[in-house]
């Protein structure tokens, strides 16, 4: 009788090694689907589950891929169905028989965070009772189901400067308080690499863009949707990787990510780009990082350490330095900066990492165009582009003739603290500037 690549043992009854047949290729299909569809990191991930030696992983990892070049539609159903249906391997190359059980090690404590050993601690930690700790953590996912008095976020859909929309998720007072708990006890000592300046003490445009002042070619690339892409099961994996047990690492996720009503995902506009839509609601209907959280910066700066890691070697090997402020990707370098290998690089890393480069934000810009990283040009010194300066200062010019309600067009609810805010952007690097700006604002009859 045949059972395809996952054979049953020999000498069993047919019923038996048929369901043997049929459980391996379960657990094989749901090993293949856990990761990216690629053959060398795909046999990679059956090896290291202990299901097949490395020659028969590289062999089925290469048909699986000649029979479908993307994962299947049908999931582990039809991935379980493939497999069974494939030819034998050799004897020698047949799956391992199941290792016994073994208790699984304690995990270390790692990065100096709180010994949180149990929900219970976790909650006398927050300030809640298990029961509240419950109900914030929402592990059930319940929010997504509530009506709107009754859900932990405030959601709003905004427009963006290319075409599409942006979800603000934002989070309850409460539920925000304990979220800068979280960070503050627990997800500040996560490790951080070198390369990282946005929401990071003592970092901040400036640091990110003097990285790469003056220099003959400087590569942006953008991460799409950064904080969508950081799904729960990562921040779970993050907080497991820190020493926490299973179901505080569920709970402590559950704080930190959230899963959107379908009536809000909805409402979602259409856009430019219906593919992007597509993905944006699909990972907003799962945990998520939530962009209007106060963690979010923080947890995704900390579930991104892999992926700078392995940009930074990368930009090493190629002579260029790296810099990421939040999605925002910075490379620099002579004018031999081989680009070529630099930019599929940075596409395939990031993807292994689970993330996604907005293809239509990637740019090379040479000394002779207009270089820009994290909002400034720093083709010399970094510095707000001229064009922004101008229009502020024709904006506080006029404020200065008709008055500030008279330019207070998009109703800002505390105009001169935007105002105030803006000038010291557009004085980045340049002191001459801000007292410019500055001395135009003083004049304005508030």
């Amino acid at each position: 009788m045949k059972f395809g690549f996952v054979t049953g043992n020999s000498g069993q009854p047919p019923e038996l090694a048929a369901e043997y047949a049929r459980r391996r290729a379960a657990a094989t299909a749901r090993v293949a689907l856990d990761g990216p569809w690629e053959r060398g990191v795909l046999a990679d991930r059956l090896v290291e589950s202990r299901l097949l030696e490395l020659e028969a992983a590289e062999d089925l990892a290469s048909r699986l891929l000649e029979l479908s070049p993307s994962p299947p539609i049908g999931g582990v159903r039809e991935l379980t169905a493939l497999v069974l249906d494939l030819p034998p391997l050799p004897e020698h190359a047949r799956l391992r028989p199941a290792p016994p059980p073994e208790p699984p090690a304690p995990r270390p404590w790692r990065w100096g965070v709180p010994r949180w050993a149990t929900p219970a601690e976790c909650a006398r930690a927050l300030d809640l009772t298990p029961g509240e700790l419950d109900w914030f953590a929402d592990l059930g996912g319940w929010n997504r189901r509530a009506g709107r008095p009754l859900r932990h976020y405030r959601y709003r859909w905004v427009p963006t400067r290319t075409g599409g929309a942006r979800l603000l998720e934002s989070p309850k007072p409460r539920l925000a308080e304990l979220q800068r708990r979280v960070v503050r006890h627990v997800v500040a000592r996560f490790p951080l690499h070198e390369a990282v300046h946005g929401f990071r003490t003592g970092r901040s445009p400036v640091t990110c863009a003097a990285q790469h002042s003056g220099r003959d070619v400087v590569v942006r690339m953008d991460l799409e949707g950064f904080f969508t892409t950081v799904s729960g099961r990562r921040v779970r994996a993050l907080l497991a990787a820190a020493g926490y047990p299973p179901r505080v690492a569920a709970v402590l996720a559950g704080l930190l990510t959230t899963a959107t009503p379908a009536d809000v995902l909805a409402d979602a506009p259409a856009g430019r780009d219906p593919a992007l839509r597509w993905r944006q609601v699909r990972g907003l209907a799962g945990p998520h990082l939530p962009q209007g959280a106060p963690s979010s910066p923080a947890v995704a700066n900390a579930a991104a350490h892999r992926l700078d890691v392995r940009l930074a070697g990368l930009a090493r090997v190629l002579g260029v330095a790296y810099t990421r402020y939040a999605d925002d990707l910075a490379f620099s370098g002579d004018a031999a900066v081989p680009v070529h290998r630099l930019v599929p690089g940075v596409r395939r890393i990031a993807r292994e990492e689970g993330f996604r480069i907005r293809e239509a934000k990637t740019s090379v810009t040479g000394a002779h165009q207009r270089q820009r990283v994290a909002g400034l040009v720093v083709n010399s010194a970094p510095a707000v582009s001229r064009r922004e300066y101008d229009a502020l200062r024709a904006l506080l010019h006029n404020c200065v003739r008709t008055g500030p309600r008279a330019q207070n067009r998009d109703g800002h609810p505390d105009f001169r603290a935007h105002l105030l805010g803006r000038i010291g952007w557009a004085g980045t690097g340049n002191p001459r500037r801000a007292a410019r700006l500055r001395a135009l604002f003083d004049r304005i009859a508030w």
